[in-house]
């Protein structure tokens, strides 16, 4: 496996190494980009103010279709001032930027935007009416979310000036496995582990990014916190880690706010909660991996009220000139709140979690839902936080449970979700318990063979109810190990003579033989040892 990993992994890097990063031009009247590329427009200015963070800078853009846009620039220390565009459209941009700053005022000039040279960018994450309740990118591809938490992932190489090698390799390993979602936060402390203090982490100091004084959003430290102003050179590393997720293509689920991370936040609505939270969605609004997510588990602290959380979303909605994806990690929020948010985010540990993924589905017609936590924590070397559910195949059954039901899913490995982040899981010692990365994988590699955009859940076919179907012959039936086979309705359409049936094993990606059709009652090839989906067609 190592062998195979080493080479997929050098193939990524010759693929990114070939691709443009951050585009920073300093500002001139004629200017050129590529399509969905990073534009950093710099300029100039030795303004006096007391608060250049509160300064209004922006620009009036207009698209060669005739598109409208009013985007947002932002200061990024010493003279220096920043518009960040990305254009969805090829062609001839022009723009006016509008300051009370003089030398930030009244700046004009074109943006030709070239067509994307990269076949794997789509563009930004998107809903479409015609089919509501799937993920798209902007060019119409679908896009399956299989997510990845990693809370602490812009305290990796934090204190790396020369680059991003550990959030490169473990973002590397991320594309390798199809985990194509990181959901993180802006900023965490936490000055030990989240919730266990497991003995064998102090004999590995380098696995724990928790309580970093010198790692803080705003002047001062999280534990004497200067909120006047933000640290620039907080965001600037954050702009790398930015860029080289852009880079892969893996989306940035980025929680706002966390109010359990042991972070100091100054009071809310306040001008450094503004200034912060405002900062955040003028800096990163053009990347176009970006989805929002105003806090993790957003109404389990008094802080942040239902009526904040609703000015929020409407705060991201004024500044956001790209209308990125918004949701809030809480599903009662969002269940109230249906119309603020543009999918529903939901976190159960239940038992009966496909059935309970099914209702909430069937609630809500209209929208994405995406499980963000389903108490599945897989084990790793070190005891985080365990959860419910620690055995790897479990784990991902859930995910499956979660996609059978309509849904989109998160993977958590106690090894890199929390402040715990081994970045290179598979050079550490041989007792190190690995992930199960390949699983994810071959869950990816199944939908897009079979896309989750095309198919609706159709549970009262089969004995054991987990199925899907596009309406045109092919039914999918997901048969955990423990079944010994699996019946097949005779008065359901998937009953009828004709075509042919094949096994997937979930574990290893192996596919069976496709045979021919002919009965109701089928046994599991891989009972008791793989959880399996039956593929039908005809």
């Amino acid at each position: 496996m190592a062998k195979k990993l080493t080479i997929l992994l050098l193939f990524i890097w010759i693929n990114i190494d070939s691709v443009a990063q951050i585009n920073r031009i300093p500002y001139s009247r004629n200017l050129s980009g590529e399509q969905w590329q990073v534009i950093d427009i710099i300029f100039k200015a030795n303004a006096k103010v007391d608060n250049p963070f509160t300064v209004d800078f922006e620009a009036k853009l207009k698209g060669p279709e005739g598109e409208e846009m009013n985007v947002p620039g932002f200061y990024n220390g010493g003279r220096e001032w920043i518009l960040r565009f990305s254009a969805s459209t090829v062609g001839e941009w022009q723009f006016t930027t509008q300051s009370a700053i003089k030398q930030l005022n009244g700046k004009s000039g074109t943006i030709t935007i070239t067509e994307n040279q990269n076949p794997e960018k789509h563009g930004g994450i998107v809903t479409r009416a015609e089919n509501p309740q799937h993920f798209y990118y902007e060019d119409g591809t679908p896009y399956l979310a299989m997510a990845f938490e990693c809370d602490w992932l812009f305290a990796l190489d934090y204190h790396d000036s020369e680059g991003t090698s550990k959030t490169n390799h473990l973002l590397d390993l991320l594309v390798a496995n199809n985990l194509n979602q990181i959901v993180t936060t802006v900023y965490s402390f936490n000055p030990g582990d989240v919730w266990y203090k497991d003995p064998k982490l102090a004999q590995y100091p380098e696995h724990n990014y928790g309580g970093d004084l010198a790692i803080f959003p705003f002047l001062g430290t999280n534990e004497e916190p200067d909120f006047s102003q933000l640290n620039v050179d907080f965001f600037k590393q954050y702009d790398r880690v930015m860029e080289q997720a852009e880079l892969r293509n893996i989306a940035i689920h980025l929680m706002i706010y966390v109010w359990n991370k042991g972070v100091s936040w100054p009071a809310a609505e306040t001008e450094a909660d503004n200034m912060y939270f405002d900062y955040i969605i003028k800096r990163y609004q053009a990347f176009s991996n970006i989805i929002w997510d105003v806090s993790k588990e957003a109404l389990n602290n008094p802080r942040c009220t239902e009526e904040y959380g609703l000015e929020r979303i409407q705060r991201i909605r004024d500044l956001d000139a790209y209308g990125r994806l918004v949701s809030v990690h809480d599903y009662g929020f969002c269940r109230r709140n249906a119309d603020a948010v543009d999918f529903i985010s939901i976190q159960t540990w239940s038992a009966t979690l496909y059935s309970d993924m099914l209702s909430i589905r069937n609630q809500f017609k209209d929208k994405p839902i995406f499980n963000i936590e389903h108490g599945g924590y897989e084990v790793s070397p070190y005891k985080v936080f365990p959860g419910d559910y620690i055995d790897p195949e479990i784990c991902v059954r859930r995910n499956y449970l979660i996609n059978f039901a309509g849904a989109y899913g998160t993977y958590y490995w106690q090894g890199s979700s929390w402040n715990v982040i081994i970045h290179n899981p598979y050079e550490q010692p041989d007792d190190f318990v690995k992930p199960k990365f390949e699983y994810y994988r071959h869950l990816v590699d199944f939908f897009k063979k079979y896309p989750l955009s095309s198919l609706q859940p159709s549970p009262r076919t089969n004995s054991s109810g987990y199925s899907l179907t596009n309406n045109q012959g092919l039914y999918l039936m997901f048969v955990p190990k423990y079944n010994y086979q699996i019946s097949v309705y005779y008065k359901s359409p998937m009953f009828s003579e004709g075509g042919t049936y094949q096994w997937f094993n979930v574990l290893t990606g192996e596919y069976g033989e496709e045979i021919e059709f002919t009965g109701g009652n089928f046994e599991n090839p891989w009972f008791e040892k793989a959880d399996a989906i039956l593929i039908r067609q005809h």
